[in-house]
């Protein structure tokens, strides 16, 4: 495979043969399994990395939890804890706490895939659609499980159909197609901004690479933290619609 990142190589030679096992039992031969196994390209690697790497840091935030003498890394996270806190009592309100632990996730691992496309060599994995519609499709499956476990699976379909019970037939159906263009509207996005900001920096490191690409790179910088910021407030604004208890 032509990926050089390590992490990746190690990945693809760890899940490539459990792909072709799987497509062995289904009765395929083991040359045609060998040409259908997919193996693990540089983007899954990175998230892979990420995810660990987010992992590891709270886990340590955790461990030396003091409040006496808090460590960088415990302000740090006292830091993102406290704005995404404000953030998600202003657009969610009352009971925002439950919320919490999910949007800082999603704020900080899609900001984290934003900037790895600063490091030289590296692609950043939210230039793929498919891994933007990996994090969208979970969005939307957890709102929509807050919305009918806060509202229950009645009250939750009346979101739907509207205030007006007479015009339920023609609101359910709009509002049905509006929450599935969520995920598109979750995931095209992030990837068309990131996509072009990308191709953006490459372009002009080509051009010129000594100068004028270090605004380019600040441009990244503040691309990345933008898109990962609409991401996580458009996932509050769902959640607030979705367990809202007015009809």
């Amino acid at each position: 495979m032509p990926e050089t990142f390590i992490l990746v190589r190690l990945l693809d030679a760890l899940l490539r043969g459990i792909e072709i096992k799987a497509f062995q039992s289904i009765g395929l031969s083991p040359a045609i399994a060998a040409e259908k196994a997919a193996g693990v390209n540089q983007a899954l690697g990175l998230e892979v990395l990420i995810a660990a790497g987010l992992i590891a840091f709270f886990v340590v935030v955790r461990i030396s939890l003091s409040v006496d003498r808090a460590n960088p890394a415990q302000q740090i996270a006292e830091m993102i804890h406290e704005f995404i806190g404000d953030q998600a009592e202003q657009v969610i309100g009352h009971g925002y706490q439950r919320f919490q632990a999910y949007v800082t996730c999603i704020f900080l691992f899609v900001l984290l895939c934003n900037l790895s496309g600063l490091i030289p060599g590296i692609t950043a994995p939210t230039t793929s659609m498919m891994v933007t519609l990996g994090l969208a499709v979970p969005t939307f499956l957890y709102y929509n499980f807050q919305g009918i476990r806060a509202n229950g699976p009645i009250g939750y379909l009346k979101q739907f159909a509207g205030p007006i019970w007479w015009m339920s037939w023609l609101i359910l159906p709009i509002e049905m197609v509006s929450h599935l263009a969520r995920v598109m509207s979750l995931s095209v996005r992030l990837y068309a901004n990131m996509f072009a900001g990308d191709l953006v920096t490459l372009v002009f490191f080509s051009l010129v690479p000594v100068g004028i690409p270090v605004i380019f790179l600040g441009l990244h910088v503040f691309i990345s933290l933008i898109q990962a910021f609409v991401f996580m407030l458009l996932t509050m604004i769902y959640l607030s619609l979705a367990i809202s208890h007015e009809h």
